[in-house]
């Protein structure tokens, strides 16, 4: 389906998110840089969601042996738990992947 443009990464305001390199590279990718505003948390409540969401249904609190490990737990969280079976309410109750073929149809 191709890369949409006007892609938003929500961040916090850590420090990673703020240098020079890591804006550059959104740049460098047409990426839009969203962050919260300092000590509003609520700001970025869809990427806080989310990654709550990921923390509890894959990660369960447990270490991870390598990068290629937790690279692979994320990718199959997305693309088999989160965008195919899980429900979202802001979606009426459906997963992402039905949402989208409701609205190609």
């Amino acid at each position: 389906r191709g890369m949409p443009t006007g892609v938003i990464v929500h961040s916090d305001r850590g420090s990673q998110y703020c240098s020079k390199a890591y804006q550059t590279l959104l740049d460098e990718y047409g990426l839009i840089c969203s962050m919260s505003g300092r000590g509003n948390c609520y700001d970025n409540a869809c990427a806080e969601s989310f990654f709550h969401s990921l923390k509890v249904e894959a990660v369960h609190g447990e270490p991870t042996g390598t990068r290629e490990e937790m690279r692979q737990t994320v990718f199959e969280y997305i693309e088999v738990d989160y965008n195919r079976d899980r429900r979202h309410s802001a979606n009426g109750n459906i997963s992402p992947a039905a949402f989208e073929a409701k609205l190609v149809a």
